[in-house]
């Protein structure tokens, strides 16, 4: 798959074959980090600073396995453990140290952190509301907007694709960032970005760049190297 356009397979991992773009292209392998405990409690995790849990590191092995033949030539993550650990154990195949852009850390959820999602809806009824119908511009007491985060993590993306013209680049990042940078990229409308994309743990989505500004979605949310069929949709954060 490196430097070459790839369709999703429910039968096995997809190829990860060998091929050569025009040098002003930069890949960019965004994964999100593999599944925590908080996550697969359902629970908002996104300053808190956990690191992965067993099965995210089974699924991240995987991701490890598939990307090994891919020529990184950087490895940068967000600077939560969860990201660090997912980038060392990609990364480690390749040679490379990781290098973490704090503007690549997930939202801060404010005083919702470490919550589940049925508990806030509960307890703050009206707040969990009005952000379920706008998170972009809305936030909970504490908390980033879908702006915020799109302010600082857009940046740092345009500037690693600066920094490696023509080269393949791992960046490890958080759903809620993921989707946001993705949104902001595509040009579409990201206060719908919650019901329209979705990232599942250890999930690869593949960017290809003409420059910091130029993007094309190549693949998105892949999770064949640990799951032969899409996963199911389950009644997590990103409530329809």
């Amino acid at each position: 798959m490196c430097k070459e356009s790839v369709r999703l397979s429910t039968s096995a991992p997809l190829p990860v074959m060998p091929h050569t773009c025009p040098t002003s292209t930069t890949r960019v392998f965004l994964v999100r980090h593999g599944e925590t405990v908080l996550s697969a409690e359902d629970r908002f995790a996104g300053s808190s600073d956990v690191p992965l849990g067993d099965n995210g590191r089974v699924q991240t092995e995987k991701l490890a396995a598939r990307l090994a033949s891919c020529s990184l030539a950087a490895a940068y993550t967000s600077s939560l453990q969860r990201a660090v650990d997912t980038a060392t154990i990609i990364a480690a195949r390749h040679g490379l140290q990781v290098v973490t852009r704090d503007g690549l850390r997930e939202i801060d959820h404010g005083h919702w952190e470490g919550l589940r999602r049925g508990d806030v809806e509960a307890r703050f009824p009206e707040e969990y509301s009005c952000w379920s119908e706008d998170p972009f511009t809305f936030a909970p007491r504490g908390g980033e907007t879908g702006v915020q985060v799109v302010a600082r993590a857009l940046p740092a993306v345009r500037e690693i694709v600066s920094t490696h013209p023509g080269e393949e680049v791992l960046v490890v990042s958080h759903k809620a960032t993921i989707r946001l940078v993705i949104a902001s990229l595509l040009g579409f409308d990201a206060r719908g970005y919650r019901d329209r994309l979705d990232q599942s743990p250890a999930s690869l989505t593949v960017l290809d760049f003409k420059g910091p500004v130029r993007a094309r979605l190549m693949l998105f949310n892949d999770v064949s190297h640990y799951s032969t069929e899409p996963l199911a949709d389950m009644p997590r954060l990103s409530k329809w």
